[in-house]
């Protein structure tokens, strides 16, 4: 496996979706990279802060404004383990985010069954990275539950 290559990066956004999943919380994770270097972690936090907004890509997106000091993330990249949802989606445009890498389609609740244009025009998306674990885990937790 090529270094920094979007299956390495993929690999550190499923480690914060192990974090999420060994929280109970639904296991997605994010990174966000800059320069080849993840510059923000981030995992699913909603039930722990009791914030339905608390979405692995809202954290990683705090996290990354922090980190580089200011709220536009041009030249960055988010990898996150399912596809955003339309709150993230539209917080990502406002972030200008230059590339989302998705592992998992969210067929029920992603920006891609209401509209693909919720994105910043610039940002490129790429999906299915990974797609496999990904899923895995969230088909893991969800079975989990159920029982």
């Amino acid at each position: 496996m090529e270094l920094f290559s979007h299956e390495y990066f993929m690999r550190e956004a499923l480690k914060e979706a192990q974090c999420a999943f060994d929280k109970n919380e639904v296991p997605v994770g994010a990174v966000i990279v800059a320069n080849k270097k993840v510059i923000a972690r981030a995992h699913n936090l909603t039930e722990l802060l009791n914030d339905v907004t608390a979405h692995a890509e809202m954290q990683a997106i705090t996290a990354a404004a922090n980190a580089i000091g200011g709220k536009y993330l041009t030249n960055c990249t988010l990898y996150v383990t399912l596809e955003p949802c339309v709150m993230c989606a539209g917080a990502l445009a406002w972030s200008q985010i230059t590339t989302i890498v998705y592992g998992a389609t969210d067929e029920k609740r992603g920006f891609t069954t209401i509209n693909n244009k919720l994105i910043h025009p610039k940002t490129q998306v790429i999906s299915g990275v990974m797609e496999l674990e990904c899923k895995s885990l969230l088909q893991q937790f969800f079975m989990q539950l159920r029982n």
